[in-house]
């Protein structure tokens, strides 16, 4: 063999959610798809953990510049495991925000 890899190898090689977005899509759709997937659980995760109240031209920036870093992260999520890090993410903040709020809610009861 001359050092590349077969397009059975290729595919074994991805990530579960790549490999599983690849097997639901058509192959050349599959970079769209996957982008997709990451942004929208990028922008979960940051407005779950970071996102502050702020200006709505400063929200524009801010997801304009995520929009841009999620394009590097799909290279990486197609044979590294990214999806699935921001699924575990995405449920630990949102365990965090169910807890908080009951919290509250507690707090605000026995006041």
């Amino acid at each position: 063999m001359n050092g590349t890899i077969g397009d059975a190898e290729a595919i074994e090689a991805m990530s579960p959610v790549a490999r599983l977005i690849f097997e639901l899509t058509s192959s050349t759709s599959t970079g769209i798809w996957l982008f997709i997937v990451v942004f929208i659980l990028s922008a979960i995760v940051f407005k779950l953990g970071f996102a502050r109240k702020i200006k709505p031209w400063q929200n524009i920036v801010i997801y304009s510049f995520l929009f841009l870093g999620c394009i590097v992260l799909t290279f990486f999520a197609i044979y590294l495991p990214i999806v699935e890090g921001m699924i575990v993410a995405a449920l630990i903040l949102i365990i965090y925000r169910v807890r908080r709020l009951n919290e509250h809610k507690e707090d605000s009861i026995a006041s």
